[in-house]
């Protein structure tokens, strides 16, 4: 029996798991020759429909504050870096013998995952550290040889199938605890990595997501293809994501908004606070921030994983739990414009985003570019329009443009919401974007540093007119310059700066002029949208100066642009 006079899970779920599990082999066998290594076209099209799910990060590190996994010391066999975790590997392999977590109810925190408006819920099962979050009987390395004895996999199981919840098990191929891993016995570490999988898809349930971190291993190095068709023999029903070496189902953007993309599906994980794990006093995105991420993710035609660390008693921390309601509430009110849509017609930016269903465009004006939106003309009438979060509007479509203009009155802080209503289905119109009205639109740009040398991250990702896309640096830069040649003297009065995770303490904006860099503003914070306006500049060369930064800063978008006419 379960502590705390708990119902047990193995009793109150072993007949479920034997029905679900027959159903679904059934189900597989009728299928015959299937693509193991794709989910079918009707399971994929049931996620993306859900929109927004609660990651969980949660294991005895809490007990410690510091990141999961990467905090262990320790070498990271499999890996080039030669960094290591600031917690002695023999202190950290031994937390669990302290970790007692009595406050954790599983029921709870699948009630706070629908009271934020999440469809489903994916939980790391096993993390890079190599501690197993239920009560798998191939280590001794688990959370029922814990104090707590409990299994903390299956207890959810329980619960998201009670509640009505999507289920799905973060599991990391990484495993930097077992003595086997990337060894010349790799091979008894394989069939260990595909028991510990059998056993979750074979003890819990229908289980719906199945959420690899392999770190950019090989299909080879986990044997993936023999790895995935076994979990769809198991569970035929299961999303997987591009992390075990094989595209799989979906793509997964770390840490950012992914890029504007319809053909192929994706989710953003991203962190409430900065850290996966718990950590204390952890700093908190605004709600502000976080409606802007899920109207950005659903409106570029993503899925948001928005991810909480549980605190050492089991509880997720009440800042966070309240920051989490406080989306539910937005989302009863204007779930319509989110739920069951995707992304477009018109391409994600500055200003916002849109989203569609049936004859409907939800515009979504998350900071407005001045008195009135100009969005790109649209091959169907504009039949009625309203404002869902109140108001007026006024809508001017011709062949030219869509221009939306909203009283000062009725503009919201967190998202003003059009709904246009059209003569025809809004699927049938392709993505659409004006060219972008910035002197740096697509001109030449270096960078004094790139993250990890990746082109993903180069500078020209900053001037490309998509706020899906970034330069970055390496982690430690605290000083770095993103320089833009306009290829010849270009006149401007106003620049506009997205910068991510709001690193950046003191910048210049500088020209040259006669080989002198020269400085036209100063600033100690950028953010997510920065807008200067000063006399009129002509140059040819521009850069942005960042003098002092907390972390590898990271900027979005740097637009130029010129005085009005």
């Amino acid at each position: 029996m379960l502590r705390n006079n708990r119902i047990s899970y193995s009793s109150a779920m072993v007949g479920l798991a034997f029905c679900l599990l027959t159903t679904s082999c059934a189900k597989s066998a009728e299928t015959g020759d299937r693509d193991y290594l794709h989910a079918g076209t009707q399971d994929v099209q049931a996620w993306r429909q859900m929109k927004f799910g609660l990651f969980i990060h949660w294991g005895p590190v809490s007990l410690k504050g510091t990141e999961i996994g990467w905090s262990r010391g320790g070498e990271r066999r499999g890996r080039n870096d030669k960094s290591t975790g600031s917690v002695p590997v023999e202190i950290y392999d031994n937390l669990y013998k302290q970790f007692n977590p009595v406050k954790f109810d599983a029921g709870q925190w699948v009630q706070i995952a629908k009271d934020a408006g999440m469809k489903y819920l994916v939980f790391t099962s096993k993390h890079h550290d190599g501690f197993s979050m239920f009560d798998s009987k191939l280590t001794d390395y688990k959370i029922s040889n814990s104090p707590f004895k409990r299994d903390v996999v299956g207890e959810l199981a329980y619960a998201c199938h009670k509640g009505g919840l999507k289920l799905g098990y973060y599991y990391s191929p990484v495993d930097w605890y077992h003595p086997d891993y990337r060894t010349e016995n790799h091979s008894s570490y394989i069939e260990f990595m595909h028991g510990q999988l059998r056993e979750i898809c074979s003890n819990y349930g229908r289980i719906d997501i199945i959420w690899f971190d392999g770190l950019g291993g090989t299909a080879k190095d986990w044997d993936s293809e023999n790895m995935l068709t076994m979990i769809r023999r198991l569970q035929p029903n299961v999303i997987i994501n591009n992390r075990a070496g094989l595209p799989a189902d979906h793509d997964t953007p770390e840490q950012r908004i992914g890029t504007f993309q319809t053909g192929r599906p994706w989710e953003t994980c991203m962190t409430i606070c900065r850290q996966w794990a718990w950590k204390p006093n952890d700093e908190l995105k605004s709600l502000k921030q976080c409606i802007d991420t899920l109207v950005r993710v659903v409106g570029g035609d993503g899925n948001l994983l928005f991810n909480v660390g549980p605190m050492p008693d089991g509880r997720i921390e009440p800042r966070q739990v309240t920051r989490l309601q406080e989306m539910g509430a937005w989302l009863k009110e204007y779930g319509q414009s989110i739920y069951a849509t995707r992304g477009g017609p018109f391409r994600t930016g500055p200003w916002g985003a849109s989203t569609k269903k049936d004859n409907t465009i939800y515009v979504h004006v998350l900071s407005w570019p001045g008195e009135k939106l100009s969005l790109p003309p649209i091959p169907k009438k504009i039949v009625t329009s309203s404002v869902l979060t109140g108001g007026t509007a006024t809508i001017k479509q011709t062949k030219k443009s869509i221009e939306i203009s909203v009283p000062k009155a009725y503009r919201r802080e967190l998202d003003t919401i059009i709904k246009l209503e059209l003569d025809g289905p809004a699927g049938e119109i392709a993505p659409l974007s004006f060219p972008s009205a910035s002197l740096a639109y697509h001109k030449k740009a270096t960078a004094s540093n790139v993250y990890q040398n990746i082109s993903q991250h180069g500078p020209d990702k900053a001037v490309d007119d998509d706020p899906g896309t970034r330069w970055a640096t390496d982690y430690g830069v605290k000083q770095a310059w993103l320089q833009v040649d306009m290829g010849k003297p270009m006149t401007f009065n106003r620049v506009r700066i997205s910068e991510e995770y709001e690193r950046v303490r003191q910048f210049e904006l500088q020209y040259k002029d006669n080989g002198q860099w020269k400085t036209i503003t100063r600033g100690t914070k950028i953010g997510s949208d920065y807008v200067k306006d000063f006399e009129p500049v002509t140059a040819e060369q521009v850069r942005l100066n960042i003098l002092d930064a907390t972390e590898g800063p990271t900027i979005w978008e740097f637009q130029l642009l010129a005085p009005k006419k």
